[in-house]
């Protein structure tokens, strides 16, 4: 049996990657979230809640990590944010070996994962898609979520690699600032072009 293509989704804030995801996930192709695992992971009977609690006394409760005071905990802190990833990026890594296990007869695995040129790197991956839309419209996706503000959007577009850097360095670019019929047909075209590469 031939093993899987694994796929690395990622794009910026506000670029449409979960609606992206959504697409791949309605077409059938099993999609590891990074986000959700961590949030598993430190949400109620989470596997680092234990561990979060003891490098960081008064961070976690009944309702797993509060993620304010855990923001605030290692929020400029290098070190501290350093080990935060310590507990978590282990645990983030055997959810994933258990996910490619339980799919390793799918043609294609996607891995979801919001800062892969940021963090993760690429890895274990034979491809990366970025998800990608006009500037103007990723503003003004992201400005219309609750509590967001101008400055606060600004500050989270420095922490990220630049859109253009990702759209370069990326196997395949999915653009979502089209028709969601048109952003559909891509995804479409994307996985036929890696499950059929020489059709």
């Amino acid at each position: 049996m031939s093993k899987p293509s694994i796929l690395g989704l990622t794009g910026s804030i506000g670029m449409g990657k979960s609606a992206v995801a959504a697409m791949l996930r309605g077409l059938g192709v099993p999609v590891f979230d990074a986000d959700a695992a961590v949030h598993a992971l430190q949400g109620p009977g989470g596997a680092c809640l234990e561990p979060i609690e003891r490098a960081f006394p008064g961070t976690t409760g009944p309702a797993g990590v509060d993620r304010q005071k855990l923001g605030a905990a290692v929020f400029g802190n290098p070190d501290a944010l350093k080990l935060l990833e310590r507990i978590v990026h282990p645990e983030v890594a055997e959810l994933r070996r258990a996910f490619l296990a339980d799919n390793a007869g799918a043609p294609l695995i996607v891995f979801d994962i919001p800062l892969l040129y940021e963090k993760a790197g690429e890895h274990g991956l034979d491809a990366v898609v970025v998800v990608s839309a006009p500037p103007a419209m990723q503003r003004e996706r992201v400005l219309a979520r609750p509590g967001m503000t101008a400055e606060k959007f600004e500050q989270i577009l420095a922490l990220q690699v630049p859109d253009a850097d990702k759209r370069a360095r990326a196997d395949y670019v999915i653009d979502t600032g089209v028709s969601l019929a048109e952003t559909r047909r891509a995804v479409q075209q994307l996985i036929h072009a890696i499950i059929n590469p020489q059709k």
